[in-house]
């Protein structure tokens, strides 16, 4: 039989692709197992855990560490195959995740306004001191846009009704007066020391009667040079009461030698609040408000936020105000405050030039009505070196002080006038009580002279035995007893040869 070409034909094409169909199938083959291996690799890096990272790399050397507030670097440095440094591969790395920057941020301001160190470098009182500060600032800087405003429109600046030449003199003639004013106020000296709180508080009122006074320019512009003058005079004095006393404040709050970094910081945080009322009460003053509710509203701020400020010191001397606290505190309870206690209930109202009803320093004239009451309680005063008595006609209580007296005399005789001052009273007291009936009763005029002897002898029985108690009390709680803030007189009481 003969063959069929179209079989023949077929067969023929059959061989023809088997080749090829066999090199594509052993091709899909190879990318199924590569597939499957890619897979299989990728599966076991997942489940298997990954090597640490070696803190330092093999060729890197750790030299040392440091901590810089409280963040820490190391230092490392790269070695090459002989195991030198190699040059210039010395590099601090950081220990720490970067800080967020609202952190930095916060630390920026930080270094602005408050000491390095904070708050270890610091009382505790130093925070409520600077935020009443910032407050008196913020209420001072808000009212001197209002009284620069008012002065420009009474000199005739901003309404052109007076020449340059004239506004120019007259404002050299204000600046003048102020600054006679300060030179004046500056022998007062010591009395910055003795006093601080009141006399810082006494120049902030001050201050607010300057500022009223310039206002006072708006209503008579034709008097703008005497009020300006005076204004100028009583602001000037205040600036040389805040700066008298800004640096033993200051000195309270430092910790060690960080009184400069402290008053920087101070003075810092008073400019920018001074800053931030300034810029408020410019955009206050674009809408026209009224002067006097805008004035009065800011200087209530401005007298409370001083008092708060003055209230917030806490000082380690006993000046007269808290010498009384202590004192009478000791009398009544038996201990003495602590500091807080007694930088609390300060007098910050008791003004050196207040008549106050213990003086320290006095001259004989005043502290004697007649010499019969010296001749009698001078022997109870041999071993001291001060003298107390009483004056019923001026209702005070009078220590005279010797030659020889020192600071810690001076103390004694302070304590010791406080406590006849405190048997005094408990003697009129009683009388009155007793005398109630009386009509011709005259408080002043109730101790005779035996009485007064018998109250100075008592009041000397119970210093001698009380004041040591008293000294080491005052101790314990932190007071400084070495040093007389007390604001004694000069005039001194010395032996003389022919009697």
């Amino acid at each position: 039989m003969a063959p069929n070409p179209m079989n023949m034909n077929m067969n023929l094409n059959v061989k023809k692709q088997s080749p090829s169909t066999t090199t594509s199938i052993a091709a899909s083959s190879s990318q199924e197992i590569l597939v499957r291996e890619t897979l299989r690799i990728s599966a076991n890096l997942a489940s298997s855990p990954l090597l640490e990272t070696p803190p330092l790399q093999s060729s890197s050397t750790l030299i040392c560490c440091e901590e810089i507030d409280g963040r820490r670097w190391k230092y490392v440095a790269e070695t090459d195959a002989s195991g030198r440094f190699k040059k210039n591969s010395f590099r601090p790395l950081s220990l720490q995740t970067p800080q967020a920057p609202l952190d930095e941020l916060m630390a920026f301001v930080r270094s602005y306004v408050v000491p390095e160190g904070f708050p270890d470098s610091v009382t505790p009182s130093y925070v409520p001191y600077m935020t009443w500060r910032a407050l008196k600032h913020f209420f001072g800087g808000a009212m001197g846009v209002f009284t620069t405003q008012t002065l420009l429109s009474s000199v005739g600046v901003s309404r052109n009704k007076a020449t340059p030449g004239a506004v120019a003199i007259n404002w050299i003639l204000k600046d003048g007066a102020g600054r006679v004013g300060k030179m004046l106020f500056a022998r007062q000296g010591k009395k910055f020391d003795y006093d601080l709180k009141q006399l810082r508080f006494a120049g902030d009122l001050l201050m607010e009667l300057g500022a009223g006074v310039e206002l006072a320019t708006a209503a008579v512009p034709h008097l703008f040079l005497p009020l300006a003058c005076a204004a100028n005079v009583v602001k000037n004095v205040a600036a040389v009461t805040s700066t008298s006393t800004r640096t033993p404040i200051y000195k309270a709050f430092a910790k060690g030698e960080n009184i400069g970094d402290v008053t920087a910081k101070g003075e810092c945080v008073g400019n920018i609040a001074d800053l931030l009322g300034t810029g408020l009460s410019i955009m206050i003053a674009k809408r026209n408000p009224s002067l006097v509710t805008t004035f009065s509203l800011l200087s209530c701020g401005y007298i409370l936020s001083s008092y708060r400020e003055v209230k917030s010191v806490v000082l380690h001397t006993l000046n007269c105000a808290r010498f009384s606290v202590a004192v009478e505190s000791f009398l009544k309870t038996g201990r003495v405050p602590t500091l807080q206690e007694g930088n609390l209930n300060e007098n910050i109202f008791s003004f050196p030039w207040k008549d106050r009803p213990v003086v320290i320093g006095s001259r004989i004239k005043e502290a004697f009505q007649d010499p019969s009451t010296y001749v009698a309680i001078e022997p109870l005063f041999d071993r001291e070196k001060y003298m107390v008595t009483y004056n019923p006609s001026k209702d005070k209580v009078y220590a005279v002080l010797k030659d020889q007296a020192k600071s810690d005399d001076i103390l004694k005789a302070a304590f010791h006038a406080h406590v006849l001052l405190s048997f005094i009273k408990s003697s009129n007291e009683s009388k009155v009580s007793s005398w109630k009936q009386s009509d011709d009763l005259n408080s002043n005029l109730l101790l005779t002279v035996a009485d007064l002897e018998a109250c100075i002898a008592d009041s000397c029985k119970m210093v001698a035995n009380s004041y040591g108690l008293f000294k080491n009390k005052a101790n314990e709680q932190g007071w400084t007893m070495s040093e007389s803030l007390l604001n004694p007189g000069r005039a001194r009481l010395y032996q003389h040869d022919n009697r």
